[in-house]
């Protein structure tokens, strides 16, 4: 005790109507922690406190106290989470006796490393004095064979407070026997609860703890807790944070941890805020839901979706993806009420999912023609070469002058010798070989555009689930997913030379919406349960007071910026141009010219048209204002004679690449439907 009271202030009584202490602390705590090694020779001031502490331990054995420690690394750990239970033992009527200024408290004390995003778990118990805020408990590593045993506790207390200390641990361990006892004739006591074997670390650990007090008068106090235990709308004081100090020393390791004001959230406060963080994200997803309905039903046709590029809607869909995964995990372990609110963005989450997936394979198949190259025509195959005819004579030549003018002499045309060809001897057959499930199965995948954007999303999601424990890949995974979401949809934009089929409202609400989750939930961060906090550390990058594990990461605004610059961008596309802030040597539009200069008619003709359309079979009539005149030039000539060169009047005629000529009007209601020649069935560019 004497190296805590020279690090920690335990103990002080305060004046119940200026100032007072929580006196339930269930609910989630997180902060910051310093590691000290007690063994090492510093100038800190407690540090010959710490060896006379140290003094009575076995720590001269290296190989020895090696074990003890174990695999983590102790000098690492700077962040903590601990997750606490406070329970009053004097609540029972026939307790009489027992003071009723003490609580049971346990719970469990996280440590991370940053390096590895590991983690080690310490279980701890003992005891809670709620007149002046002090805490006294064991702790050891879980799966460890030591468990703290809460009937060591009243060592570590104050000597005037051990007999009544001494009385509530006797009545607690009574009510867990009872329970046991329950539980073994119910046959749901599991027995089988082996130790582990290897476990991260052998250490022991005593840990106290002060609360720090608030500066609200007792009764008021007293009256916010009832309020947040059972709700009943009254107007209470306003919430004061919830803070702790304390020390995590153990002995027989000699090393300490010091926990500087960590904060705490009650239980109660944090399930409300679940709730409330569920409804808000219902809302938004169900926007984000009505937004894209919206676009579909806008872009349904074939030309519709030519114009847009499916990439912006995978890339929202693998983080509906990530949302999905997230929203069930905390349904699963907020393990109450608040579970039933969650399921309501998972299940939105999920249909995002699943419809952005299916309408991102639509435009696929719809723009799939687009860069399929034309079939070659096959060269002929080579003809046999015919037999050399022997030369005639002067009078066989004239005669055979006779028998071509004669009118009744029939045409006898000499029949060439009969030449022996080799033909080819023809392939042998081949027999057909089986094909394993594997082979076809990948290439099906490898010629299937769908099968194979569905099986990349699909490996997508195993990597989610696999490694959504890993901080850093999903916050990059999510992070570039968000930076380059509207890019492709710029690009495709200045390629095709045609404006983006994205309406504004979708843009605007579809960024907002997103940029929600990345950087508007400073109040609903802190309702995200700590064992779930790595999963939501998407959508808290950018709030700085969170109960969960994640420091707040500034380039999300960069993230935001980049975003909404993109979103401009194709805004000001559809009003400028899609190559509008390029230099003009960079535009390389690669789309299909369907109104080439094409040669008028004959003017003589009975009939002053181009040909007819191949889908209506009637004729593309030319202009009775540029038709030729007689005197103009046959064939392509200049001018209004010649080429038909006002693009006003080429609109009326569309040719396609495989040269078959249509009506404009009639080629757009075909291309509405199907992006492929109506006659040769050969891939269409978009018109």
């Amino acid at each position: 005790m004497p190296l805590v009271d020279s690090l920690l202030t335990l103990g002080s009584q305060l004046d119940s109507m200026e100032a007072s202490y929580y006196t339930n602390l269930t609910g989630f705590w997180r902060g910051d922690i310093e590691f000290h090694n007690l063994t090492s020779n510093s100038t800190d001031p407690w540090q010959p406190l710490a060896h006379d502490l140290i003094s009575s331990a076995n720590l001269t054995n290296a190989t020895e106290l090696s074990d003890r420690l174990g695999s983590w690394n102790w000098s690492a750990s700077n962040k903590v989470a601990i997750s606490v239970g406070d329970k009053l033992v004097w609540s029972k009527p026939h307790l009489t006796n027992v003071s009723k200024d003490i609580a049971v408290i346990h719970g469990k004390i996280d440590l991370t490393d940053p390096g590895s995003s590991d983690e080690l778990r310490i279980d701890f118990d003992g005891i809670h004095f709620l007149s002046n805020g002090s805490i006294y408990a064991l702790a050891a590593s879980s799966g460890y064979r030591y468990r703290p045993d809460l009937r060591y506790a009243p060592s570590l207390v104050p000597e005037h407070r051990l007999n009544e200390t001494a009385q509530v641990i006797e009545v607690e361990e009574y009510s867990r026997i009872a329970k046991n006892k329950e539980k073994l004739e119910a046959g749901t006591l599991d027995l089988d609860q082996d130790d582990d074997d290897n476990p991260k670390t052998r250490c022991t650990f005593d840990f106290f703890g002060q609360v720090d007090p608030s500066l609200v008068p007792q009764f008021q106090l007293e009256e916010l807790e009832e309020e947040i235990d059972s709700p009943t709308g009254i107007s209470t004081v306003k919430q004061p944070p919830l803070l702790m100090n304390g020390l995590l020393i153990s002995k027989d390791c000699g090393m300490m941890y010091k926990l500087k004001d960590i904060r705490g959230l009650k239980s109660q406060s944090l399930y409300r805020k679940i709730t409330t963080y569920a409804g808000i994200s219902a809302i938004v997803n169900a926007i984000l839901l009505l937004l894209l309905t919206r676009q579909m039903s806008r872009s349904h046709s074939a030309v519709g979706l030519a114009r847009v590029s499916r990439y912006p809607f995978l890339a929202q869909s693998l983080i509906d993806a990530v949302s999905f995964v997230g929203h069930l995990t905390l349904a699963i372990l907020a393990d109450g009420r608040p579970s039933l609110a969650v399921l309501a963005p998972a299940g939105l989450s999920c249909i995002l999912f699943v419809r952005e997936a299916q309408y991102s394979v639509l435009i696929g198949q719809i723009q799939a023609p687009e860069d399929a190259e034309t079939p070659l025509p096959r060269p002929p195959s080579p003809q046999p070469t015919p037999p050399p005819v022997p030369p005639t004579s002067d009078h066989e030549h004239e005669a055979d002058n006779n028998d071509t003018h004669s009118e009744t002499a029939p045409l006898i045309q000499p029949t060439p010798p009969a030449t022996t060809t080799q033909a080819p001897a023809p392939p042998p057959p081949q027999t057909p070989q089986e094909q394993g499930f594997l082979r076809f199965l990948f290439n099906h995948i490898r010629t299937d555009p769908s099968a194979r954007l569905w099986t990349i999303m699909s490996f997508f999601l195993i990597v989610v689930f696999r490694v959504v424990v890993i901080l850093s890949l999903p916050l990059l995974f999510v992070g570039c997913l968000y930076a380059f979401m509207w890019f492709p949809q710029i690009h495709r934009a200045v390629r095709r030379g045609r404006t983006s089929g994205m309406s504004a409202e979708y843009l605007i609400g579809a960024t907002l919406c997103r940029l929600y989750f990345l950087l508007c939930e400073c109040y609903c961060c802190s309702a995200v349960s700590l064992s779930a906090y790595i999963i939501f550390s998407i959508d808290f990058m950018a709030c700085p007071k969170n109960i969960l594990d994640v420091e707040p990461r500034r380039w999300v605004y960069l993230v935001a910026l980049f975003m909404g610059l993109q979103v401009a961008i194709l805004l000001l596309q559809d009003l400028f141009g899609p190559s509008f802030f390029l230099p003009r040597r960079m535009v390389k539009t690669t789309g299909y010219d369907y109104h080439p200069p094409m040669p008028l008619p004959d003017p003589e003709a009975p009939e002053q048209s181009l040909g007819d359309c191949a889908i209506c079979m009637d004729a593309i009539e030319v202009d009775p204002t540029l038709r030729q005149r007689p005197d103009d030039e046959k064939g392509v000539g200049v001018g209004v004679g010649g080429l038909w060169a006002q693009a006003g009047a080429r609109k009326s005629y569309s040719l396609a690449p495989c040269h078959h000529l249509f009506h404009t009007a009639c080629l757009e209601r075909w291309l509405a439907i199907k992006n492929i020649c109506p006659q040769c069935r050969r891939p269409l560019p978009p018109l």
